[in-house]
């Protein structure tokens, strides 16, 4: 089913970190929302006709909210112009679009959830949802402003890393895991192109279940006009060559499916 656009309303905005911020929009979206899935966010300025896709962070579904948590990039871009807007302004959004985690994989067994960076967000509606015998939640950031750390952590066990060493496991996730030689039965990653690829690697060599959501500039949004693809090992039905649409098929995809 096509989605329309609509104009959701801002019902808070802060700054949660250097650069990141925090906004809870209500939206229809709720209704139907599930965890690794995004909306396409649109700018009111007239001259940017291209939506920016934004993971969605929490899901309330009883009030029909929202809530989006994403990183500035500059001076007078998409995300510039979403962080100086307030409560009460409207917002032309769709969604929710893709294909989000399947969590239920996750019953009865140990589980990592791996965020880094600004794919820190989508992990903490998929660790609130999910039910498993051991969560694990493991964390990557660039220095000590741990971003949606304390509410993680009323939903998992969590564990750090820095890449300055501030806080946590000085490194990466990868560093993480085997400096607490962490087990899991099934990983759910999301995060920068590199991360994704060790996380892969290891599951692979380890032949643990993993599912990676992958982080891709896009332009519709909705699968037409394959700005973003990434190759597959099997051929896609929509170009019949061996890619998929991250918009579409994905963000998130059994790692075994892509190359990355």
């Amino acid at each position: 089913m096509t989605k329309k656009k609509e104009n959701a309303v801002i019902l808070s905005q802060e700054r949660i970190a250097q650069d990141i911020y925090s906004m809870w929009i209500r939206t229809e979206a709720a209704q139907t929302a599930a965890p690794g899935q995004f909306i396409s966010m649109y700018t009111n300025d007239g001259s940017k006709l291209l939506p920016r896709p934004i993971s969605i962070c929490e899901i309330n579904g009883a009030d029909g909210s929202l809530r989006v948590v994403y990183r500035v990039t500059g001076g007078n871009t998409g995300t510039d112009l979403f962080s100086r807007m307030k409560a009460g302004n409207i917002i032309p959004v769709i969604g929710p679009l893709g294909n989000g985690f399947p969590y239920e994989k996750a019953e009865g067994k140990q589980a990592f959830l791996i965020g880094g960076g600004i794919g820190v967000p989508p992990i903490l509606e998929l660790a609130k949802q999910m039910k498993c015998d051991k969560k694990q939640i493991i964390l990557g950031y660039r220095d000590g402003e741990t971003f949606l750390r304390e509410e993680l952590g009323r939903n998992g066990e969590v564990y750090i890393s820095t890449e300055d060493g501030s806080a946590g496991t000085k490194g990466n996730v990868m560093d993480v895991i085997r400096e607490n030689a962490l087990r899991a039965d099934l990983i759910y990653a999301c995060g920068p192109t590199p991360m994704l690829r060790a996380i892969k690697a290891y599951a692979e060599e380890n032949g643990i279940e993993c599912y990676i959501s992958l982080e891709e500039r896009m332009a519709c949004g909705i699968g037409a006009c394959l700005a973003c693809v990434c190759k597959s090992k099997e051929k896609d039905r929509h170009t019949n060559v061996n890619n998929k649409r991250i918009c579409k098929d994905g963000p998130v995809f059994l790692s075994t499916e892509v190359e990355i």
